[in-house]
Parts: structure tokens; sequence; C-alpha cells
């Protein structure tokens, strides 16, 4: 394929996806304060994400998807995000986990990537992470049987929970000194797999990111995707850091963009002083810090080379994004004055969604540890 017809594909992509995400922005913003009031599962939007097709927007073309890669899913959930903060963090976790084995299907041939994609596109099932619970320490247990594992754990914060059909997890298999974590895919409707109705929280209250209870699953040898050393950085998970973080964050810029055009709309209808102005300014010139932020890791995603570099990068963006996001929308319940405390104008629901920028990985310690390390020339593979 020529430099031009890739061009041509993007773009294509590029303008499909923010057609339907702009028919749907709408219809999610005029239910977002119900599902939150409720702590109710957007699952009538996840029917609205598989009618337009954005659960295999991710795949490549040649699978059977639409091809987008990480720069137009990430602008797909930053739009989604305009409507329902919920809808598009929920959505960003099935997002990169189809964008992960989609990267190494095209980058580094990984063939065993295009079955579960052909059925992503065919089937439309949805993928799940048990995201910051099985970071690089792992969790959950693992026991060796004969043809394979014994599965059992807890896995917590996984978002779109109740419409998942596949879990991409994994578990500890304890060795001493030595411990080694398996990675594999829990189909959903196993009996040894039950879904929790415990999510309660301040903010993001309709992205089911219920605990994932495990007893006892068996998991074939055939079935378990790569093995790795627990508690240390892993080629693949260098990969997973670098393609998940700008999508997932992507939500979280999306939050601030709409938190900010409410309080311009309600800034409007006020007399112009020197302090309305003053804080409008500070929210504009935060919000655009996150935005370079942002950019920043869309940028590193598409250098194509994932490295403790690329994570050191990436996790930077995370963290700037996250504080000038945050930032943006305290200014902005700031600029509205006291008709940001109130539900109405969904502002108080913005600042609460926007809190869960602080506690994806890596978090504010471990992510400036590894920045030092990084300068300092020392070893991060244990920082986490």
């Amino acid at each position: 394929m020529s430099a031009a017809e890739m061009t041509g594909t993007i773009e294509s992509s590029a303008e499909i996806l923010a057609d339907r995400v702009g028919r749907l922005v709408p219809m999610l913003a005029d239910r977002a304060a119900e599902f939150d009031a409720a702590d109710g599962f957007v699952a009538d939007n996840y029917a609205l994400l598989k009618e337009a097709g954005l659960i295999e927007a991710g795949v490549p073309q040649e699978l059977g998807g639409m091809g987008a890669g990480v720069r137009d899913l990430a602008e797909m959930l930053r739009l989604l995000a305009h409507g329902c903060s919920s809808t598009a963090l929920a959505f960003s976790m099935h997002t990169h986990q189809v964008a992960i084995p989609a990267w190494r299907w095209r980058h580094q041939n990984v063939a065993a990537a295009e079955p579960l994609l052909r059925r992503v596109a065919k089937d439309r099932i949805i993928l799940l992470s048990s995201g910051g619970s099985d970071w690089i320490g792992g969790s959950g247990e693992a026991v060796k049987v004969e043809g394979g594992y014994r599965i059992s754990g807890r896995k917590v914060f996984s978002s779109g929970s109740p419409a998942g059909d596949l879990l991409v997890t994994g578990a500890v298999l304890r060795d001493g000194a030595d411990d080694k974590v398996i990675h594999f895919a829990v189909p959903m409707k196993a009996p040894e797999v039950a879904v929790l109705d415990n999510w309660r929280a301040l903010g993001m209250r309709g992205t089911g990111s219920n605990d994932i209870v495990i007893d006892g699953l068996f998991v074939p040898d055939a079935q378990v995707a790569f093995q790795r050393k627990a508690g240390e950085w892993h080629p693949v998970f260098q990969i997973i850091a670098t393609i998940a973080f700008p999508l997932i964050y992507a939500a979280y810029l999306g939050v601030a963009e709409h938190a900010r055009d409410i309080a311009i709309g309600i800034a409007r209808q006020k007399p112009p002083s020197e302090d309305l102005l003053h804080c409008a300014g500070r929210m504009e010139t935060a919000l655009r810090a996150a935005r370079l932020a942002h950019g920043w890791m869309i940028d590193t995603v598409e250098r194509n080379a994932p490295s403790a570099e690329s994570v050191n990068d990436v996790m930077t963006g995370r963290a700037l994004l996250a504080e000038h996001a945050i930032r943006t929308v305290e200014l902005a319940m700031e600029l509205a004055g006291g008709a940001g405390f109130q539900r109405k104008h969904g502002l108080e629901r913005l600042f609460r969604d926007i809190q869960g920028a602080r506690f994806h990985p890596l978090q504010a310690g471990p992510q400036a540890r590894y920045a030092g390390a990084m300068a300092l020339g020392l070893p991060v593979s244990r920082i986490y």
C-alpha cells in the first residue's frame, strides 16, 4: 500500500469515527446524570457503541475492523467523554485491550493475536481489563495442575464488567523468591467467574468497575499467552503501558474539556470582571497544558518503539495530564461560581469524575521515582 493510500485510510477511519461519535454524544449526555445518580452501569450506552460499530474500531481492516490507530481511538474516547465520562472511561478499557494485540499483530507479526481480533470484529465481544489490580506485581493465585493451572483471585476495578465477554488478566504462580505471573483470558460466562455488584464510588459511577471473583477456574497450558517474573517490568508490559494510557487518559482530557465548556457557557452570562477573566485564563492555560501532555503521549505511541524510555515518556505525560485536567475542572467550578455547585449544570459530576485520574498507574510516587531513576541512569525494572 502506498503512503498516500495509507494516509487516506487513516483519514477515512478518523472521519468515520468522528461522525459516529458525534451522533452518539447528545444521547449519552441526556442520560449521564441518570446513571450517576443510580450508581448504574451504562449498559444502554454500550448497546449504542455496538450499533455504531465502535467495538471493532481498533481491529485492523484486514481482520474485519475499521483499522483505527491509537490517535484516532484516543480522539473517539475524548469525544465520548463530552457525552458521558463513565462510558468513555469504561470503553477505554476495551479499546486498549483491542489496540494492544492489533499493534503487536501489525508491528511484531504476532499471529496469535489474530483469532482474538477477528472475534472482536465478527462477534463484537467486549474485552475487560483487570487494570491496576493486575499491574506489575500481579494478583490472584495460579496452582499448577495436570494440563494447566487452577486459578483463584479477586480482580478489582474491572471497568465494564457487567458487559464483558473476556477478562484479560493474570495470576501469580508462587515459587518462593522466583514467583511468576501467567497471563490468559477468562470467559466471563464460566461458572467459576462471578461479577459482584459493589461499585460505589465518588465519581465515574457508571463504569461498572465491580470486583470479579474467580474461584477455581481451569486454564489449559495452551491458553496461557505468556509468563513473566512477578514484580518486574516485562517487554509486553512496556507495550501495554505505552499504548493503554494515552487511550485511558483521552477520556479524562474529554472530561476536562466538557467541564471547561459548561463553565464558559455559565460565565458568559456574567459581567466580565477582572477576576472572571483571570479565572477563565487560568482554566484555559491548565487545559492547554493537559492537551499538550496528551499530545506528547500520542507522539510517544507513534514512535512504535515500546521500551523503558517510552514508558517514562507516557507516564510523565500521564502525570502532567492528570494534574492539569484536575486543575482545569477545579477552575471550571470556580469560574461557574455557585451555579457549578448545583447538579443541574453537570459540573459537580465532572468534578467527581475527574478525580479518577489520580488513581491509575503510575501514581505520583512511582512515576516520580521512575522518572528520577531514568534521569540518573539507574534501573527501573522494579519501579511500578
